[in-house]
C-alpha cells in the first residue's frame, strides 16, 4: 500500500487531503509542522510527501531540505502544495529539492492521479539510475572502454575508460570519427572500415574486431572492438554503440607462443616445423616459375659430442648459439637458417643461379666454422659435414628434398668429415638398402640369426693354443653367412649393435666354459671379446660383463676384452673408471688394431692395458720389409717396458713367424695357423691339441 506523508499547518486541509487519498486505496500519516514531519518521516518511511510551503517554525523550504539529507530521503518524491501565482516559492522549492507542485486551490479528484503519477515517475527514475549504476559497474568490471557513434551528427562520445587504455587525457579526444579511425594501424584502417561498412549494410549481425590502435605515446596496442548498430522503422541505420578492450597481453602472448612453435628455444633459429614449411612453399613456388634453382643444405657439426662432453653442456650450448650467430652471419639475407636439433643444422639457399654459387656459399660456411670460437677463454675449432639437395632433381615434397640432403650429408661423414657432398640418386638406393638392412638386422635379433665362430691363438714360442677370439656371423637367410664388414656398421649407427654386443659376450663365456669343463687342461686358455663405442658407452655395460661371467660360470681372467683406440677417443672421461672395475674383477684389457690411430702411443700411457695386439697392416709382409720391423720392434718394445704382452694379428705368411719370434712378440692371430671355426670345429682342434700334448710328455 503506498505511505503519503500530508505535512500542512492547516488542520481542515490536511483532513480534506486525506480523506481524498485514503478513499484512493492510500495510507496516509499526517504532520502539522516540520519537526513532526521529519519525526513522522524517520519512523514511517513514506512513499510520498505533501507539503506546505508556509508553516510556523521549520517552513516547507526547510523540511524539503532537511528531508533530502535523511538517509532515505534523497529520493523520495515530494510534492509542495502552493498558490497559482506564487512562482517565487516554487523555484526556491526546487531548490530545496522538492520534486514538483501542487496549486491551491486543489482540484480533489485528480488529487490522487498526481500523487501515482509522481509515484510512478519517481520508480521510474529510480530503475534508470540503478540501471545506470549497474551498467556503470558492469563497464568498470570489465575494464572496457565505450563508444557511442550518433550516426546522424556523425559524433561519437568515448568513454574515460576508452581514452585511459590509449593513455590519452579526458580532453585530448574529441568526438570526431577521426580520433578513432585516424589512430588506427595503417596496415588494419582498411579491413576495420571494411567490417564497420558490413555491419552498417546489414551484412553481419554485429561488429566484432580486432585491430592496432595508436597510443599517446605513439606505441600500437591490440584492441577487441565490438559493436552493434540501431536501425529506425526504414531500416536505417542511425546510432551505433559498442566497446573496446585491451588486448596486447593476449596478442602478445599468443605471438610468443607461435614463435616459440616455429622457433628453436636455444638458439631462436626456425626449427624444422617452419624450415619445411618455407621449403614446401619454394618448392610450389618453383612450378609456376621453372628454372629457378634453389637448394637445402644438412650440416652436421663433426665431434661435437666431444666438444660437449669436455666444456660441459652449458657451454655446450653456448657453442651451438655462437655457431648459429656466425652462420646467420655468412649467409645470405634471403636463405633460411635452421636447427633441427642437436648439433643438425639445414639452410635453404633460395635464387642461386648455378651448382657453382651453392658450392661457394657451403665453402664459406664452412671456413666460417674453421674459425675458432672463444667459449670461457678456450679456443674451440669445429667443422661440418654438409649434405646438399639440389632442386634440379624435381621434388614434389620438402620431406624427400631434406632426406636426401641427409642422405648426402652421411656420405661426406663416412668419407672422412669436413666436406660437402651433392645428392644423386645412387645415394638414395644406397639409403634404401640400408634401410632394409638395418630391418632385415632387427629381425636377425629376433630370429637368432647370429652366431659365433672362433679363431685360435697361439703361444709363438711354443706353437701351443692359448686361447680364442670371438668373431661375429650373421646367418642371413637370403644371402649367407655374412661377415661383420657388411653389417657392423650400420649395427652400431642404428643401436643394435647393443644387444648384439650382449648377446656375443654372454655367448663366448658360455662357450668358453664349457671347453673348460669338458677339457680341464684348457683352464688356462682364455677368450677374447671385441666391445664397440657404443656397447662400452652403456650405463650397463659393467653389469652386462658380470651377468655374462655369472651366468656361465667362466673365470674373470679367462675373458679378455678388446677395445679399439675410437672406444677411447669417444668416452675419454669415463673409460679409465670401467677399465678399472674390469681390471679389479680380474679381466684382462687388450687395446686392439694398435697403430692405426693418431694417438695410440699416449693412450697406452694413459690406460691399464694388459695386451697390445699389432694390427694387421704392420705384420704382412714383415719379412720382407725392413720399415714395417722396426715399427714392429719399437711397438714391442714399448709395450714389454709397460707390462703388456703383444699378439700379432693378420698373421698369415709362415717366412712372417720367425720374425715375429725373433722381435719378441708373444702370441700370433691369422690364417697361417688356423682360419675362424665354429664351435664344433674348434673342439676337434682342441681335442687334437690335447692328444699331441699326452703324446709328447
Amino acid at each position: 500500500m503506498t505511505r503519503v506523508l500530508i505535512v500542512d499547518d492547516d488542520v481542515a486541509l490536511r483532513m480534506l487531503m486525506a480523506q481524498c487519498l485514503g478513499g484512493a486505496g492510500m495510507a496516509v500519516d499526517e504532520a502539522a509542522d516540520g519537526e513532526q514531519a521529519l519525526a513522522s518521516f524517520e519512523r514511517q518511511r513514506p512513499d510520498l510527501v505533501l507539503l506546505d510551503v508556509v508553516m510556523p517554525g521549520l517552513d516547507g523550504f526547510e523540511v524539503c531540505q532537511a528531508l533530502r539529507k535523511l538517509p532515505h530521503g534523497e529520493n523520495i518524491p515530494v510534492l509542495v502544495v502552493t498558490g497559482l501565482d506564487d512562482t517565487e516559492s516554487l523555484e526556491q522549492a526546487y531548490e530545496a529539492g522538492a520534486t514538483n507542485f501542487i496549486t491551491k486551490p486543489i482540484n480533489w479528484p485528480n488529487l490522487p492521479h498526481q500523487v501515482h503519477y509522481a509515484l510512478r515517475l519517481s520508480r521510474a527514475f529510480a530503475a534508470l539510475k540503478n540501471s545506470e549504476e549497474r551498467y556503470a559497474l558492469a563497464a568498470r568490471g570489465a575494464n572496457d572502454g565505450l563508444w557511442d557513434w550518433d550516426l546522424e551528427t556523425d559524433e561519437i562520445y568515448f568513454s574515460p575508460r576508452w581514452k585511459t587504455i590509449l593513455g590519452q587525457q579526458e580532453q585530448a579526444v574529441g568526438t570526431n570519427p577521426e580520433e578513432w579511425f585516424g589512430r588506427l594501424h595503417p596496415e588494419d584502417r582498411g579491413r576495420v572500415e571494411a567490417e564497420l561498412k558490413a555491419h552498417l549494410d546489414g551484412a553481419t549481425p554485429h561488429l566484432e574486431s580486432e585491430h592496432r590502435i595508436r597510443g599517446a605515446d605513439g606505441t600500437y596496442r591490440w584492441v577487441l572492438c565490438r559493436g552493434l548498430v540501431l536501425r529506425d522503422a526504414r531500416g536505417k541505420p542511425y546510432r551505433m554503440a559498442g566497446s573496446q578492450t585491451d588486448v596486447t597481453a593476449r596478442k602478445q602472448a599468443e605471438e610468443q607462443l607461435l614463435h616459440d612453435a616455429f622457433h628453436d628455444a636455444l638458439t631462436g633459429l626456425p626449427n624444422r616445423s617452419l624450415f619445411m614449411d618455407r621449403v614446401a612453399h619454394r618448392i610450389q613456388l618453383a612450378r609456376r616459375c621453372t628454372g629457378d634453382l634453389f637448394a637445402v643444405l644438412f650440416m652436421d657439426l663433426d665431434r661435437f659430442k666431444v666438444v660437449n662432453d669436455s666444456l660441459g653442456h652449458i657451454l655446450g650450448d653456448q657453442f651451438l648459439q655462437a655457431v648459429s650467430e656466425r652462420l646467420r652471419g655468412r649467409l645470405r639475407v634471403i636463405d633460411t637458417l635452421a636447427r633441427l636439433g642437436g648439433d643438425e643444422f639445414t639452410v635453404l639457399l633460395e635464387d642461386v643461379p648455378d651448382v657453382a654459387t651453392v658450392t661457394r656459399l657451403v665453402e664459406r660456411v664452412q671456413s666460417a666454422l674453421n674459425e675458432p670460437f672463444n667459449l670461457d677463454g678456450q679456443a674451440v675449432v669445429t667443422s661440418a659435414s654438409i649434405g646438399i639437395a639440389l632442386s634440379t632433381t624435381g621434388y614434389e615434397r620438402a620431406e624427400d628434398m631434406l632426406r636426401d640432403a641427409d642422405t648426402a650429408m652421411y656420405r661426406a661423414k663416412s668419407l672422412g668429415k669436413a666436406r660437402y657432398e651433392i645428392f644423386d640418386r645412387q645415394m638414395h638406393t644406397q639409403a634404401v638398402t640400408k634401410l632394409k638392412l638395418e630391418g632385415e638386422l632387427r629381425s636377425a635379433i629376433e630370429g637368432h640369426e647370429f652366431s659365433l665362430v672362433y679363431q685360435p691363438m697361439v703361444s709363438l714360442a711354443t706353437n701351443g693354443l692359448v686361447g680364442f677370439e670371438a668373431l661375429l656371423r650373421w646367418r642371413h637367410p637370403t644371402r649367407g653367412v655374412l661377415l661383420p664388414e657388411a653389417f657392423l656398421t650400420l649395427a652400431e649407427e642404428s643401436g643394435l649393435i647393443v644387444p648384439i654386443g650382449r648377446w656375443v659376450i654372454q655367448e663366448a663365456c658360455r662357450q668358453m666354459r664349457a671347453w673348460h669343463e669338458e677339457w680341464p687342461a684348457t683352464s688356462g686358455w682364455f677368450m677374447s671379446v671385441n666391445v664397440s663405442s657404443r656397447e662400452f658407452a652403456q650405463p650397463d655395460f659393467l653389469a652386462v660383463v658380470d651377468r655374462a661371467l655369472e651366468g656361465s660360470g667362466l673365470s674373470a681372467d679367462s675373458l679378455k676384452i678388446e677395445l679399439t683406440e675410437r672406444v677411447l677417443i669417444e668416452n675419454t672421461d669415463s673409460a679409465r673408471r670401467v677399465l678399472d672395475e674390469l681390471r679389479q674383477r680380474g679381466i684382462q684389457i687388450s687395446i686392439d688394431d694398435f697403430g692405426t690411430g693418431y694417438s695410440s702411443f699416449s693412450y697406452l700411457h694413459q690406460f691399464p692395458f694388459d695386451v697390445l695386439k699389432i694390427d694387421r697392416s704392420f705384420v704382412k709382409d714383415l719379412a720382407t720389409e725392413d720399415d714395417k720391423q722396426e715399427i714392429v720392434r719399437t711397438i714391442v718394445s714399448l709395450a714389454h717396458n709397460l707390462g703388456m704382452t703383444v699378439v700379432a694379428e693378420g698373421s698369415e705368411q709362415p717366412q712372417d713367424i720367425p720374425k715375429l719370434r725373433q722381435l719378441a712378440c708373444e702370441v700370433g692371430q691369422g690364417h697361417v695357423f688356423a682360419q675362424p671355426m665354429d664351435g664344433d670345429a674348434i673342439a676337434e682342434l682342441i681335442a687334437q691339441e690335447l692328444s699331441k700334448k699326452a703324446e709328447a710328455s
